[in-house]
């Protein structure tokens, strides 16, 4: 190390201060580079500074190892296998016994039987054909292991039971219950003796599929063999004929058992006693627990729990605490499944408090249930009982037992909370529940239910935490929910709280999704949006809700109209009054009036000529004499003209002086010709003929070179004679207020 810089050296020192293995690789990696560029003599320095230091050995890697390794690390080519043969000169079978069990998959360890013998490099011996199958036995490769099973006679390997054994078992817990019979026939014809230990193991296979009256066949088939059955052949038995509800079977054979002289031992019992509680036969498995005990077979966790089950399923959950506590006296410990067992029935009974103090016990030992659904029982069974602190406690038992706690869980404890009025804690856990986001876990099973976060989105969006009470929903939604009711809630507290744009974001997301969307929702968001002073934005709400078939009250109608109004937006407020009165509403004439008037005030006359026709076809009056009076009087002349001749186009009832209003302002501001024609109009119609004005007229007429319009309007002044004051139109036009 001495030709190092000195920069160098203090990087690798301060590498093997912070991280030692790294620095390890560092620096042999520098050394070896060095090592291969220094003299000779360096190189012996070097080589000798990093000796192992006496009393000091390395421990290598075992070949076995190595090859494991190897065949994980690189897939299987000729490669591969130079390797190996590079690197162990001579297999024995040691070495192949532990590569096979140190292989990490079952591909690996064939590939390497197989290579080892058809290279010539070893001849299987039979525990590495025994490790082979048994290996592909569990990886369910079984017509591998079939092949390697016949094919060892061909290779001078005896057969013996094991190997059979193994096979046959394996097919079972494959569910594949035909191949097994099949190997098991086929030692018969291959000459491989059968032991009980054989029959054992094809008892349990065909008993497992409920293959009794075949188990029964064999049973005597192995009897005349003079194959006699030992205790746990009739464990078997006694097992399977319950699995498959055959209890006079059971029994027989129960008897017959005792009758040869075979003692049942506690495992026999165990099986008699849980044959007889799923039959709910609780005298006769009491009766057997009593003659286990008789018999100083002490009883197990096994037939404690099992009895305690039988008492459960039948609600006798008294006698199921009794023997519960019976147990812990004679220092029988449950175990899990004994309190899965208990706790359900003790929560159906009603018994919290029982069930508070073993879920305790359970936090102590540190036992988690083999069932995880027990804890929704509890959850439930507390709050149904009104002891919340305790149903948390059984949230927080989850957590130290580390049982992933779901949706479903808090969603109880919320909605309890909730109805006890106790929003603080409930807002505690919902915070939990948004923050480590456990809403979203793909693996719940247990969702959240809308009458546990409807009510607190519902407090939230009351008590000004809208925010809040959206970010959770939009986690909810994530999962699909989408619950109107929560939507008009969150509309509701946006809108109350003056931030209608994000209650009109709900209300789109709702139409997106294809939510129907109540009437309310609409009327909180333009309420919303007038108290802020957007009228626009009001009406734009106010159409979307009558798209949605939501017939507006006539209240909103009037705010919407009066808002636009005073905001200037007469053409917007003409809209919605067009809107209003084609959904049959007729009310406030007097609004309607006030927009009209604006309307012609402003130059849309055209507008408010098809408003007010519109509303004559609905039924409606409009006082036409009013809106001539003032806008002669304010100089409007034209939009007086053409409402005047709209009028008596459709025959309305004009008062006289209304007509001699507009006469006057269409002469006084210079329109003769305007004024003629609007008059001739009118005495066609069978209207005046005195008007005060009337010579003035004619006189302008003829003074601006109008001859011809004032012979005719002479003409027809003195052809009519006296006129009548005005004639009643085909048409009402009376203002209601």
């Amino acid at each position: 190390m001495a030709f190092l810089s000195v920069s160098k050296r203090y990087h690798l020192n301060l590498k093997l201060k912070v991280y030692p293995r790294i620095s390890i690789h560092l620096h042999f990696s520098t050394t070896t580079q060095d090592l291969n560029n220094a003299p000779h003599q360096q190189q012996e320095q070097m080589v000798s500074a990093h000796r192992t230091p006496r009393g000091k050995t390395r421990n290598p890697e075992k070949t076995e190892d190595i090859i494991c390794r190897m065949m994980d690390n690189r897939a299987w080519t000729t490669r591969l296998q130079n390797s190996i043969r590079a690197l162990v000169p001579e297999f024995d079978h040691s070495l192949v016994y532990n590569v096979l069990h140190g292989a990490k998959n079952s591909e690996h360890a064939l590939q390497f039987f197989r290579w080892v013998e058809r290279a010539g490099l070893i001849r299987h011996d039979r525990e590495a054909h025994l490790t082979i199958i048994e290996i592909l036995g569990r990886a369910s490769k079984l017509n591998h292991a079939r092949c390697i099973l016949l094919d060892m006679a061909k290779k001078g390997v005896e057969w013996d039971e094991d190997f059979f054994v193994v096979l046959i078992d394996s097919y079972g817990k494959a569910g594949i219950v035909q191949e097994a019979v099949k190997i098991f026939q086929k030692m018969e014809e291959l000459g491989v003796d059968r032991t009980i230990k054989s029959y054992d193991a094809f008892f349990k296979v065909i008993l497992r599929r409920g293959r009794y009256m075949m188990a029964k066949r064999y049973f005597n088939k192995m009897l005349s063999e003079g194959i006699e059955p030992t205790r746990h052949t009739y464990n078997i038995m006694l097992w399977g004929f319950f699995l498959s509800l055959r209890l006079d079977t059971a029994n027989r054979f129960f008897e017959d058992m005792k009758n040869r002289g075979i003692a049942p031992d506690a495992v026999t019992y165990n099986t008699m006693i849980n044959g007889y509680t799923r039959f709910k036969r609780m005298e006769e498995a009491e009766k057997l627990f009593v003659e286990m005990k008789a018999k100083n077979l002490a009883p197990t966790v096994i037939s404690y729990t099992t009895m305690i089950k039988g008492y459960v399923t039948l609600e006798q959950v008294e006698d199921g605490l009794r023997l519960f506590e019976e147990m812990k006296s004679f220092g029988i410990k449950p175990n899990a499944t004994t309190y899965s067992t208990l706790l359900p029935g003790l929560c159906d009974a009603g018994k919290t408090i029982e069930a508070k103090t073993i879920l305790k016990e359970m936090v102590e030992r540190y036992i988690a249930p083999k069932d995880n659904s027990i804890f929704i029982k509890l959850l439930n069974s507390q709050c149904k009982s009104g002891d919340l602190n305790a149903a948390s406690d059984v949230l927080k038992a989850m957590i130290r037992l580390s049982i992933p706690t779901e949706a479903g869980h808090y969603g109880v404890l919320i909605e309890n909370f909730c109805k006890a009025n106790e929003f603080d804690q409930a807002i505690k856990l919902l915070d939990k529940l948004v923050e480590k986001e456990i809403v979203l876990r793909p693996e719940n099973s247990l969702e959240m239910e809308a009458n546990a976060y409807n009510p607190m989105i519902q407090y939230l969006c009351h008590h000004g935490q809208t925010g809040r009470a959206e970010v959770f929903f939009r986690q909810l939604m994530k999962k699909g929910v989408l619950d109107p009711t929560a939507f008009t809630n969150l509309i509701r507290g946006h809108a109350k709280e003056g931030n209608p744009g994000l209650a009109f974001e709900i209300l789109k997301i709702m139409g997106r999704r294809g939510v129907p969307k109540d009437a309310d929702a609409y009327k909180l968001l333009i309420e919303s949006y007038l108290r802020k002073g957007e009228p626009a934005d009001a009406k734009m709400a106010l159409d979307g809700m009558m798209e949605d078939g939501h017939l507006p009250e006539s209240g909103i109608f009037k705010s919407v109209m009066e808002s636009l109004l005073e905001d200037g937006r007469i053409q917007t407020a003409s809209r919605a009054m067009k809107s209003m009165v084609e959904k049959g509403v007729k009310e406030h004439m007097d609004l309607v009036f006030k927009i009209l008037e604006a309307l012609l005030m402003r130059g849309h006359v055209e507008e408010a000529l098809g408003r007010i026709e519109l509303l004559m076809q609905n039924g409606c009056a409009t006082n036409i004499d009013s809106l001539l009076s003032i806008l002669s009087e304010k100089g409007k002349t034209i939009a007086a003209l053409k409402l005047l001749d709209f009028g008596l186009e459709r025959d309305c009832n004009i008062d006289v002086s209304s007509y001699e209003k507009v006469l006057d302002a269409l002469l006084t501001a210079g329109k003769t010709l305007n004024a003629y024609s609007i008059l001739c109009k009118i005495m066609e119609k069978g209207g005046i003929t005195n008007w005060s004005s009337l010579a003035d007229l004619i006189k302008s007429l003829n003074q601006e070179g109008n001859t011809k319009q004032a012979d005719i309007l002479s003409r027809m002044v003195q052809g009519s004679g006296t006129a009548s004051g005005n004639k009643k139109g085909k048409k009402q036009a009376a203002f209601a207020s």
